[in-house]
């Protein structure tokens, strides 16, 4: 996993960094720099927005007694999509539209989903169900 993490970590930000270097050859360095701070202003406002939606969906299923854990799912999302938009970088940002964007967002949660099912039903995480409470004396 901290394998995973350190390719990420460095990765990512190589290839983005080519990639607005290239965008930079391109359409010229103003046209770069415009692109990368529209994208951020538009991520920053398409989340709040969704997530003032989401945060208020929430709401109204805990007014109704109903656990709201598909929605709270969504909001994380949401957060993580604001955060991916505020990084500089293309990829980053067309995941971050992706997380913003109702339609994908709910395909995205459904092979997050998948993934951890799959990762718990091969033993690599431990759930809380299975720990054994000692009994109490």
């Amino acid at each position: 996993m901290l394998g995973y993490l350190i390719l990420l970590f460095t990765l990512v930000p190589l290839v983005e960094l080519a990639i607005l270097i290239k965008i930079g050859q391109y359409m010229g360095i103003a046209y770069t720099i415009g692109l990368v701070l529209l994208t951020g202003i538009a991520g920053a406002y398409l989340a709040k927005m969704q997530g003032l939606i989401t945060l208020r969906r929430i709401q109204e299923d805990i007014n109704q007694g109903v656990m709201p854990a598909d929605k709270l799912f969504d909001g994380v999302l949401i957060l993580c999509s604001g955060i991916l938009l505020l990084t500089p970088g293309l990829l980053t940002d067309i995941v971050g539209f992706m997380g913003l964007i109702p339609l994908t967002r709910n395909l995205l949660k459904r092979w997050v989903k998948a993934k951890v099912e799959d990762t718990i039903s091969q033993g690599k995480v431990i759930t809380i169900t299975s720990f054994k409470s000692k009994p109490t004396e």
